[in-house]
């Protein structure tokens, strides 16, 4: 079988097209997002929102209502509940989250495990990249259009926050109406990201890409173009593999994003573990050389 036949041999099928379509639009929609996250320190805020949406994901799965719309209502739960831990008690921040988010997934667990036998929701928890419908995807195409957009356009604003909060509110900009937003589009987009990988996995395809990013730039700017497309490249060889091996779908793709931030880690041009060695080893050696030098010339004179 020749390259050709192997990338195209997969797309013969609908499902196929339809896995691949969605994973490309959640890739991209949760990189471009990460990239905020990992920039302000949020990454256990979005492990927290992420895993605070089932329980909303769930009761609107049974009641017929948006997914959308019960996620945002418990990501902004689960973010005021932890303010309000945070403020009014002597626990920190982080062990607010720890026990606000893992109170409301378990309540989602037990939502799920509650409801009547024909109704399948491990789906929401595991992923189910391959049995998208078009229906899925047509709602996971506008929703991941919705906060595209609103990153996009509200990119500048966004930026400042996450470097000076300060000298955004001096401007006239306000820090928590900001920040309320992007908790909001964290919560849209982990229903963007349930189809293809599931509550569990959601967190890692909103830290990996901005991370990986992170150490191949020192340029926001270039992070937000380097996240989407490592993610995009992930998301097709994630797949792909997981057809070719005959695994699942979703922890594949997640795989291939962690195969990429080790390589990135490692082999990185400034920020590359290899490579910021290979730099203070030739520091070194060039500070002997210099002080070798130094010496020669002082015995001389």
């Amino acid at each position: 079988m020749n390259p050709l036949d192997l990338l195209l041999d997969p797309l013969g099928y609908d499902f196929m097209t339809r896995a691949l379509a969605t994973a490309l639009v959640a890739s991209v929609v949760c990189a471009l997002l990460s990239c905020w996250l990992v920039l302000i320190g949020w990454s256990l805020m979005g492990d927290a929102v992420s895993h605070a949406v089932l329980p909303g994901v769930a009761i609107a799965y049974l009641v017929g209502a948006p997914f959308a719309l019960g996620a945002v209502v418990f990501g902004v739960l689960a973010v005021a509940l932890i303010g309000a831990v945070r403020d009014t008690s002597r626990v920190k921040e982080d062990a607010a989250i720890g026990i606000v988010f893992t109170t409301l997934f378990a309540l989602g667990l037990v939502i799920i495990s509650v409801v009547p036998s024909q109704t399948d929701l491990t789906h929401i928890i595991f992923g189910n990249l391959l049995g998208v419908s078009s229906a899925d995807l047509l709602q996971i195409a506008v929703l991941a259009a919705i906060v595209f957009a609103v990153l996009i356009v509200k990119r500048r604003d966004f930026t400042l926050f996450a470097f000076d909060p300060t000298h955004a509110h001096a401007i006239g900009l306000h820090p928590r109406l900001l920040g309320a937003i992007l908790l909001g589009l964290l919560a849209m987009t982990s229903v963007v990201a349930l189809q293809a990988v599931g509550v569990i996995l959601v967190v890692a395809m909103l830290i990996i890409p901005g991370a990986t990013a992170y150490l191949l730039t020192d340029r926001f700017g270039r992070m937000l173009v380097l996240a989407p497309a490592i993610a995009a490249v992930c998301a097709v060889v994630g797949l792909y593999t997981s057809y070719y091996l005959d695994t699942a779908s979703g922890p594949m793709i997640v795989l291939a994003q962690g195969a990429a931030f080790a390589l990135a880690y490692l082999f990185g041009p400034c920020q590359g573990l290899i490579a910021t060695r290979l730099l203070a080893r030739r520091r070194a050696r060039s500070a002997t050389r210099s002080r070798t030098r130094a010496r020669g010339s002082g015995s001389v004179a």
